[in-house]
């Protein structure tokens, strides 16, 4: 079964296009006007062996808001459609990253449950021109429309772009170990309840 999807997303605010596969080596192909959150993605897809394809126009003249948290409402759908009904797979994945002096942990489960806990403060407001409260955002967006429960925490780091780094590099491992195929759990949904 190939586990992949494409998403259209288009608003008032923003107009988002996501093609993904689950079971790729890492390709990434971003349009989003975001360059920093470009740069995230990218981890995202290298470190979790997903191809990631975004294209997105949104109301940037105004603030990054609208843009980045559609971004994770698209990618959010975009795994929940490409995933199924979610059999066969670990459901569970954890990640500890470093980057020089910053270290952080990303804990997911596809228990069909959204819901986040992000411990991250950033040094600074902005990397770039990426303001750093919307990784929040993003986050939010994703797990509201990927159906995970999702922890995000920073555990030490000095620097900002070295602490979203971390971030992002865990969640891809994370990522890519809830949704490795299980052999011995093989076509079987892995809930107690029988559906996730």
């Amino acid at each position: 079964m190939q586990r992949k999807a494409e998403i259209e997303r288009n608003t008032l605010e923003t107009r988002i296009r996501v093609n993904l596969n689950l079971d790729g080596t890492g390709q990434s192909d971003l349009q989003t006007g975001m360059p920093f959150l470009e740069h995230m993605l990218d981890q995202v897809a290298r470190h979790g062996l997903v191809d990631l394809q975004v294209r997105a126009e949104g109301d940037l003249h105004i603030d990054g808001h609208h843009t980045a948290e559609d971004i994770g409402i698209s990618i959010g759908q975009a795994v929940a459609k490409a995933i199924g009904d979610k059999q066969g797979i670990c459901r569970y994945g954890h990640a500890y990253v470093p980057l020089d002096e910053a270290l952080s942990r990303v804990v997911l489960d596809f228990s069909g449950r959204p819901g986040l806990e992000f411990n991250v403060t950033f040094p600074r407001a902005a990397i770039g021109a990426f303001e750093t409260d919307l990784f929040y955002e993003f986050f939010q967006g994703f797990v509201n429309h990927a159906g995970v429960t999702l922890h995000v925490d920073n555990l030490r780091g000095r620097n900002s772009h070295h602490i979203a780094e971390t971030v992002f590099k865990a969640f891809g491992r994370a990522l890519r170990m809830a949704l490795e195929p299980d052999p011995r759990m093989a076509g079987v949904i892995p809930s107690t309840k029988g559906s996730l």
